[in-house]
């Protein structure tokens, strides 16, 4: 089976704009770096990195669904359509639905894309991220970056992640005291 990663590319572009694509392109550059000393799926990865999110776009984005459900909803459609071998698709499918999750009890590709997905929200990446979500309100901004931080922490897994993870909160926190300071707590 040889998948079109050109249309899939293209679709996570039009779907997600250069948000979600450039997310997309985020993971896959740490998967390389956490993942390097572990055996996996790398294209099964590559295809839940696109796909993980589609469920949030506003195209497919349903009301009270969670994202990572309605992200494999539509990512089964669309590996169906395509005629997905079986065990490539139940894996990729496995990755989306528990990207959020904490538990580590999953095949390695479900820990490397959660672990990864965690780290895209610490860090400047992380802080600047949710400023861009939230542009007029900077308090909801720097209170979703703390509450991010301190959740994205709890579920890593893996010891590269961790070490990684722990210099991301360290300049996502000097940059939160600086805006604190500087902003005297009027945000």
């Amino acid at each position: 089976m040889n998948i079109d990663k050109e249309e899939l590319e293209l679709l996570t572009r039009e779907y997600g704009g250069e948000w979600g694509i450039n997310h997309t392109k985020r993971l896959l550059h740490l998967i390389n770096i956490i993942g390097e000393d572990h055996p996996y799926n790398s294209e099964a990865l590559w295809i839940a990195a696109h796909l993980h999110d589609w469920g949030a776009y506003p195209v497919w984005v349903q009301k009270d669904v969670d994202h990572a459900l309605r992200s494999r909803q539509v990512a089964d459609q669309y590996l169906m359509e395509r005629n997905y071998p079986e065990g490539l698709k139940n894996l990729v499918l496995d990755c989306i639905i528990h990207h959020h999750s904490n538990s580590s009890d999953f095949p390695l590709e479900v820990i490397l894309l959660r672990d990864t997905d965690a780290l895209d929200f610490l860090g400047v990446v992380g802080v600047m991220r949710n400023f861009a979500l939230a542009p007029r309100d900077m308090r909801k901004a720097f209170d979703e970056t703390k509450r991010r931080r301190d959740r994205s922490m709890s579920i890593l897994h893996l010891e590269k992640a961790k070490s990684l993870a722990t210099e991301r909160v360290a300049e996502l926190d000097k940059l939160l005291t600086k805006f604190e300071e500087e902003s005297a707590g009027f945000f």
